[in-house]
């Protein structure tokens, strides 16, 4: 059973031409196979499906004499050539679909003597049977001799890669070059460029750096799987980037500003005096900058370290200061 246009552009049977047009573009730019070269075959061939509906259903609604006809006679109108015969007889009659011709029931289911021009003769115009032998239309067309139809020309195959490139790349995006052997033994070197804020796993599509069609058709893609290689200090979370910055006792007790190297340059980091261990501080905008996207953000976690080595003054120091703070509990809300 064939979809409702209507439904398919997710419109009401009144919409104005702007409305279907509206409707039809959001649709295309949502399901064209071509806007989303990442998508596998699987994904693309059922996006070509949804992009095909959505364009038959736009040829006929955008078109008001179409429309007319779908609205009266509903999908099935195509099939007759685009004709309404209806409309046809009503024009033939020179007024209303059945124009001056007088049918009563009788005439319809039997009964009476058929007028010239009645029910009979709207049956016969529009092919329907109605006893009397109909003239056979042109027989089929067909191919003589051992002649075969053309074979239409298909794609190419696609061919698949697999790369690791490394977390700059990643987060800031830029171009990778890979050596690709062709099955006649020739290297091709082909540059993948890769979007900011790629994610682990994801593949960029190069359109024309496949398999040649056998058919003469277009030649096929090249799908880049891409691999994330891990960074010493940086880990990421969607858009946010997440980093461990070690700090002294002093600069914890007293408060400091350091320096802390980020994808976009180095940053003065502010240490709130008081701080602790693990306490983590947030630099908006300083994360993953994806195109077209709202910006992550940059999560810096503060880890206290300890000299492993002191002189006898620098443990004096200590043992003034522990005398001092004799009175300061840090796990005084220690509980089971």
């Amino acid at each position: 059973m064939s979809k409702d246009y209507y439904e398919i552009l997710g419109i009401v049977r009144d919409a104005s031409e702007d409305e279907v047009q509206k409707a039809y573009r959001k649709l295309a730019r949502k399901y064209h196979p071509d806007l989303h070269e990442q998508l596998d075959d699987k994904e693309k061939k059922e996006a070509k499906k949804k992009f095909q509906e959505v364009q038959n259903a736009y040829d006929v609604l955008s078109d008001p004499k179409k429309r007319q006809l779908y609205d009266q006679l509903g999908p099935n109108f195509e099939n007759m050539g685009g004709r309404n015969p209806f409309q046809e007889y009503a024009n033939a009659a020179g007024g209303t679909p059945f124009g001056n011709m007088e049918i009563d029931l009788g005439q319809i289911f039997g009964g009476g003597q058929p007028r010239p021009g009645g029910f009979e003769e709207f049956l016969r115009q529009f092919g329907f049977a109605t006893g009397k032998k109909q003239r056979p239309g042109p027989p089929p067309f067909q191919y003589g001799g051992n002649q075969q139809p053309p074979v239409p020309a298909s794609r190419g195959q696609d061919i698949q890669e697999t790369i690791t490139i490394p977390f700059a790349t990643a987060v800031l995006g830029g171009q990778y070059q890979l050596s690709l052997q062709r099955g006649d033994g020739r290297i091709d070197n082909i540059t993948v460029t890769v979007p900011a804020g790629i994610e682990h796993g994801k593949k960029v599509r190069l359109r024309g750096q496949g398999r040649v069609s056998p058919t003469g058709g277009a030649r096929g893609g090249l799908l880049v799987k891409v691999l994330i290689a891990n960074h010493p200090n940086y880990v990421r979370r969607d858009l946010d980037l997440h980093v461990t910055v070690p700090i002294s006792v002093t600069e914890a007790a007293l408060g400091a500003t350091v320096d802390l190297p980020t994808p976009h340059g180095t940053v003065a980091l502010k240490i709130p005096p008081g701080s602790t261990s693990g306490k983590t501080l947030r630099l908006k905008g300083m994360g993953i900058r994806p195109k077209n996207q709202e910006s992550g953000d940059l999560f810096a976690k503060l880890e206290l370290h300890i000299p492993q080595t002191m002189s006898a003054e620098e443990k004096n120091l200590f043992e003034q200061l522990r005398n001092r703070w004799y009175d300061f509990s840090p796990r005084g809300e220690l509980r089971w």
